[in-house]
């Protein structure tokens, strides 16, 4: 594990348009780097105001992570995170010129894609990490996430979903950017076709189709192209994992094992690390923190 490294950035700004899954509206993206210690920061364009991407600003978890602050929002920010998180980017500004960042294929790829673009770029401050000394656990009937302490970062995740094609998959994700991008950044969202009625009521999925979603009727995917990985499902799960604990100050060294959630319980076990203040330390600045 890369258990100390400094603080990184993208190289130069750049732009990208895409529609919003739940309000169906153009969004332009743009994203520039940032000073080292900034953090994510969201930059509302229409209505000139930021919003810090941490998990005191999550304000709604209905089918995406909503982030808020002074009255401004922006919604769908967790695959975006995750593709954030999984190159390791620490410092980054976010303009949308929306209150939702664009959906683009349902997945974090084009998000990676576009950071690479830029170039990423090394900073003078060290990187900091929480590392869980004593597991934080939330239950939750049948569903269940927790942290344990771990040498290194990893994610183990179980789906089961009353569905012939999403019963039982597990994946187990070992933190690297090589295997983020090949193994995860990829993973599409998916839906139900059952359920787009009752979003659309709701004034969600607007921006729904079957370029940005794999969609799901009783026995069978409705996309022609049909799957990127046989367990794609699950792997998505595991990104939007990885984009909700982004919302964490610091990246984390510890093992998240996560049966059935989603991102009202993937952001309640960031909330709790930082409330469980006992239960991790604060790592990176010299190589004894971190030994186990």
């Amino acid at each position: 594990f890369d258990n100390m490294r400094f603080q990184r950035t993208i190289k130069e700004t750049v732009v990208c348009t895409g529609i919003g899954l739940h309000t169906g509206r153009c969004v332009s993206l743009r994203l520039s780097p940032a000073p080292s210690d900034t953090g994510i920061i969201f930059i509302r364009g229409d209505k000139d105001s930021e919003i810090k991407a941490t998990v005191e600003n999550i304000v709604a978890t209905d089918y995406s992570s909503t982030l808020g602050f002074n009255g401004s929002s922006i919604r769908t920010v967790e695959h975006l995170m995750a593709a954030i998180a999984g190159l390791n980017i620490d410092n980054l500004y976010v303009e949308v010129d929306s209150q939702e960042v664009p959906i683009m294929d349902g997945s974090a790829y084009p998000f990676v894609d576009l950071i690479m673009k830029s170039g990423i770029v090394q900073q003078d401050r060290i990187k900091q990490y929480i590392k869980i000394i004593k597991t934080i656990e939330i239950i939750e009937m049948d569903r269940y996430i927790r942290i344990e302490p771990s040498p290194f970062t990893a994610i183990t995740y179980v789906m089961d979903f009353d569905h012939p094609l999403l019963n039982k998959q597990k994946f187990i994700y070992h933190y690297s950017i090589e295997n983020f991008v090949e193994d995860i950044a990829p993973a599409r969202t998916f839906g139900f076709l059952k359920d787009v009625t009752n979003l659309k009521e709701k004034g969600l999925g607007r921006g729904g189709s079957l370029e940005n979603v794999i969609i799901l009727d009783d026995n069978d995917i409705l996309n022609k192209e049909g799957l990127r990985y046989s367990d794609e499902f699950v792997r998505h799960k595991v990104l939007d994992l990885i984009g909700d604990m982004a919302l964490l100050p610091m990246s984390f060294i510890g093992h998240v094992k996560a049966c059935r959630s989603g991102h009202r319980l993937n952001t309640k076990l960031a909330g709790s690390i930082l409330e469980n203040r006992d239960k991790w330390v604060e790592a990176g600045q010299i190589e004894e923190d971190i030994t186990v």
